[in-house]
């Protein structure tokens, strides 16, 4: 039986508990939080950087007959634009006192297993909040709420002039399927194309399990969507569809909306320079230490709007 008479020789304990702590917090995964499924995820560059720049090019001029005494040659212009992006940093920590490391080197227990999974639980969470809504502190939009991206309500077209998809048939449904997706494409003078579509969940669920048919068809709705959507017929890719829990009040009425992007780190990406990192341990007080875990992000950012539509009131707002 181990005992600690001061918090000196408790230390030790607390570092390599700290290091199963952080073994731990790294094998963990968060499937409620997984942003990085429909956001490109972006770690390239250093850590501690405040922030990332970059160029654009763009280029204009013509082509024309000419004659071969001729001096009207026409000639392209090329012009760079640069942009820069702010990253900052986000954490959350847990602490231990005298009294807790002797209780769990008596009984044999990881010392802090459960604050230390709630510490990296919050930082996912707030990462994932930041992918997808942004942050108004610093001034920041997500997936969900780019104001530089086009939105238009779904058509009313289902019983009694709704605009809900609960209350639309399967042709009413993929009408307003195909209509934002072909947005992208016209707005964009046929260059841009929309290859993944997130909406609600109660959205999904209802076109994942209604039949086609009277009800009594082998298709779910949700499968006649992926085999006949003009994007699949276009290009004979499967289209990507998922339901986010955090699309089910976005619109701006606080409705449901469906949002359709190329996801491309060239059209959007989730700035992570410094994934999830676990900070020494440190004694704090006479009994007592802590420790923490840190994150540096630059949240969202939407570089190719014209490559993204929204399509707001597909379901009732949330209760």
């Amino acid at each position: 039986m181990t005992q600690f008479a001061d918090a000196q020789a408790a230390f030790p304990f607390v570092l390599a508990q700290g290091r199963n702590i952080e073994t731990r917090v790294y094998q963990r995964r968060y499937p409620t939080f997984n942003y990085g499924a429909h956001v490109p995820v972006v770690t390239e560059g250093q850590p501690w950087a405040i922030g990332t720049t970059f160029f654009t090019v763009d280029t204009a001029g013509e082509a024309k007959f000419l004659s071969g005494a001729g001096t009207d040659m026409p000639f392209n212009q090329a012009t760079r634009d640069q942009a820069s992006h702010d990253f900052a940093m986000i954490g959350s920590g847990w602490e231990w006192n005298l009294e807790e490391v002797n209780q769990a080197a008596l009984y044999g227990i990881n010392l802090n297993d459960t604050k230390a999974m709630s510490a990296a639980d919050k930082v996912e969470r707030l990462l994932n909040d930041i992918a997808m809504r942004g942050s108004t502190e610093k001034n920041w939009t997500g997936l969900l709420n780019d104001g530089n991206v086009s939105r238009v309500d779904a058509a009313a077209s289902g019983t009694g002039n709704s605009t809900y998809w609960a209350l639309k048939t399967v042709d009413q449904i993929m009408d307003d399927v195909n209509g934002v997706l072909g947005s992208i494409r016209t707005n964009s003078g046929e260059v841009e194309w929309a290859d993944t579509l997130r909406m609600p969940p109660d959205a999904f669920r209802l076109v994942a399990t209604r039949r086609m048919g009277a009800g009594d068809g082998f298709m779910t709705v949700l499968e006649y969507i992926r085999r006949n959507n003009i994007y699949t017929a276009e290009t004979g890719l499967p289209l990507d569809i998922q339901p986010i829990r955090e699309a089910r009040n976005a619109s701006q009425d606080g409705g449901g909306r469906l949002v359709a992007y190329r996801k491309d780190p060239e059209v959007l990406r989730f700035h992570l320079p410094m994934p999830r990192r676990v900070l020494a341990a440190r004694q704090k007080s006479i009994m007592g230490f802590e420790t923490g875990i840190i994150a540096r992000t630059g949240g969202t950012e939407v570089r190719l709007p014209g490559a993204m539509a929204y399509l707001d009131e597909i379901t009732a707002p949330a209760a």
